[in-house]
């Protein structure tokens, strides 16, 4: 398995990011602990310095597997299915600025919140539609440029649209674009998934890109979510992309970060030698 984590290329609001604060020290540190990539979380990639943030991830090695949209939604308020249709243009305009980077990178772009979230004024048929108009629409020019988008389902409590895998099979269905799938997230699953394992295999080559986040959105080890079935989910689907790290630390940092990245790889070694029992543990 290939692992990456979270990094915000700048200040955020949003608290499942491992390290926050200066992003080349944090680059640094990353590549440190033993991750193979960075998951960028970029708000408007028109204010961001992309040469010297590629300049500091290539210094290490460390490659781009995905760019996230979240803080468009939760610091601007931008989304899919506002009521207001300068506010819906406005998000599907920031999804497509991120393009240009993405096809420089290779990244897959994440869309989870900024499709929007259940809103008093508007009925659940118009944010339908809503939300298939700005999909078919960003799914469309990302494929001029072999740019690959993914949807993640977000739990009830977060969002009242695309909840579970099946809500999202059903989405790409509907949308009919090559390059749209989803990025399945263990912390949403354990809500939404009657079986975690199983909803993998039930999204197999749509799932573009996997976040892990234990049951209390820690890091792995630190709740109670069976990642031995998780990993081996995705070994048997032929899973070959990352699975990245967005979880909280609460001020613990790197060190949630690195026993995150540790249980993991401790799990993996366990099951090439055939015996895998870990015990959920707090910082050890």
């Amino acid at each position: 398995m290939k692992y990456s984590l979270c990094l915000s290329v700048s200040p955020t609001q949003f608290d499942a990011i491992p390290l926050e604060g200066d992003f080349a020290k944090n680059v640094k540190k990353v590549a440190e602990l033993g991750f193979d990539g960075v998951e960028l979380a970029i708000r408007d990639p028109l204010l961001i310095d992309k040469e010297k943030i590629l300049r500091e991830l290539n210094q290490y090695g460390l490659v781009v597997p995905v760019i996230g949209t979240g803080q468009a939604w939760g610091e601007e308020g931008l989304s899919f299915t506002d009521p207001d249709p300068q506010v819906r243009k406005k998000a599907v305009y920031r999804v497509i600025s991120h393009f240009d980077f993405a096809a420089e990178t290779g990244a897959v772009i994440i869309i989870g919140l900024l499709r929007g979230v259940a809103n008093v004024d508007v009925s659940a048929k118009d944010a339908n539609q809503w939300i298939f108009e700005a999909f078919s629409h960003c799914c469309e020019e990302a494929q001029k440029q072999n740019v690959r988008i993914a949807f993640e389902p977000i739990n009830r409590y977060e969002t009242s649209f695309i909840n579970c895998v099946r809500d999202g099979l059903s989405l790409i269905e509907k949308v009919g674009a090559p390059n749209l799938g989803m990025v399945l997230d263990t912390f949403h699953m354990n809500i939404e998934e009657p079986c975690i394992a199983e909803s993998i295999k039930l999204a197999a080559s749509k799932m573009f890109h996997l976040h892990y986040a234990d049951s209390n959105r820690m890091y792995p080890g630190a709740g109670h979510i069976d990642f031995k079935s998780v990993i081996k989910a995705a070994q048997d689907i032929g899973y070959t992309g990352y699975f990245s790290g967005e979880h909280r630390s609460d001020s613990y940092g790197a060190t949630a970060a690195a026993n995150g990245l540790n249980f993991l790889r401790k799990i993996e070694k366990e099951m090439e030698k055939g015996n895998c029992k870990i015990e959920n543990r707090l910082f050890v």
